[in-house]
């Protein structure tokens, strides 16, 4: 690979990378931070209606989902910034091969070719 094309794919993994971390903080300050009192914007400390209880409820837990999904995809934008650096991006890691530019270009941070890939998903 070219250093043009690790640097085009560079840029890319840090402005998805970027991205990522502008949604992270934006679920962070919208969900997790409310508490049920702050949400309700009622100033009594009295319970509130169980319905309300469970919809803040999954709301919290579908945030701390998404949080969390995030967390991983950006682990993965973090690992191909390391392989840029080390100079092992865009070879496979399991057969050596290059991993084609077309699935570099739709999943910048893969690790795997795509017939490695389809057969990781096959015994999983």
């Amino acid at each position: 690979m070219t250093k043009k094309e690790l640097e085009k794919y560079r840029e890319l993994l840090w402005k998805k990378r970027n991205e990522m971390i502008e949604e992270m903080e934006y679920i962070k300050n919208s969900d997790m931070d409310v508490t049920l009192k702050d949400a309700s914007g009622e100033h009594s400390a009295y319970t509130f209606h169980m319905a309300d209880q469970g919809t803040d409820n999954m709301e919290r837990e579908k945030s701390f989902f998404y949080a969390q999904r995030d967390g991983r995809y950006l682990y993965h934008l973090d690992m191909a910034l390391e392989r840029i650096e080390n100079g092992t991006y865009g070879k496979c890691e399991a057969c050596g091969n290059p991993i084609e530019k077309e699935r570099l270009e739709a999943v910048p941070h893969a690790r795997l070719c795509f017939e490695c890939k389809m057969k990781e998903k096959k015994q999983s």
